[in-house]
């Protein structure tokens, strides 16, 4: 069985989890002393709790980069609407997923990369091009919801959050610890 090439993994989907799942590979990955890097493409901002461990996993072989204005705010919820400077977050995080590609990672994580094709912060075109720069034994994850059909077409490995029941249905917002 070969086990030396690396896959493209896409995570969407409407349910909870997509970023859950990328961090859980990327731990499980750098347990094995693997190379893991890790670019939010839209997640600017203080308020995601994952990065205090991310923090202390640099030391593992971990590498991180955060892009994108503050989309969470603390008592207003979360922030939709693109601003001008969303989009030149999205392509400072475009140019580094092109460094990092080529780096010695043998893991790296686009988290949110299918959001921002969705809203328009990147082209599909872009994203497809990085997608082909992928050196063979590289593992490629792509998070967020709207993955488009091109990609998924290129991809290995699909899986779609689904969800069949959310408390946000009975009010519940989003909370520290959870969701972020």
């Amino acid at each position: 069985m070969k086990t030396e090439s690396g896959q493209i993994q896409v995570y969407t989907g409407d349910g909870k989890g997509k970023t859950t799942a990328a961090l859980g590979l990327a731990m499980r990955a750098i347990g094995n002393g693997l190379k893991v890097g890790m670019i939010f493409f839209d997640k600017g901002g203080a308020y995601y709790g994952e990065r205090k461990i991310l923090d202390d996993l640099k030391k593992d072989g971990l590498q991180y980069q955060v892009f994108g204005l503050p989309r969470m705010t603390a008592g207003k919820g979360f922030r939709f609407k693109n601003e001008p400077g969303d989009l030149a977050e999205a392509q400072k995080a475009l140019a580094l997923a092109k460094k990092w590609i080529k780096s010695d990672l043998s893991l790296l994580i686009l988290d949110e990369v299918n959001t921002t094709i969705k809203t328009g912060l990147l082209k599909l075109e872009n994203v497809l091009e990085l997608i082909g720069l992928k050196p063979e034994k590289l593992e490629l994850v792509l998070t967020g919801r709207y993955a488009p059909p091109e990609i998924i077409e290129l991809a290995d490995l699909v899986t779609e959050m689904k969800p069949l029941k959310h408390y946000i249905n009975k009010g519940l917002g989003a909370r520290p610890g959870i969701e972020y």
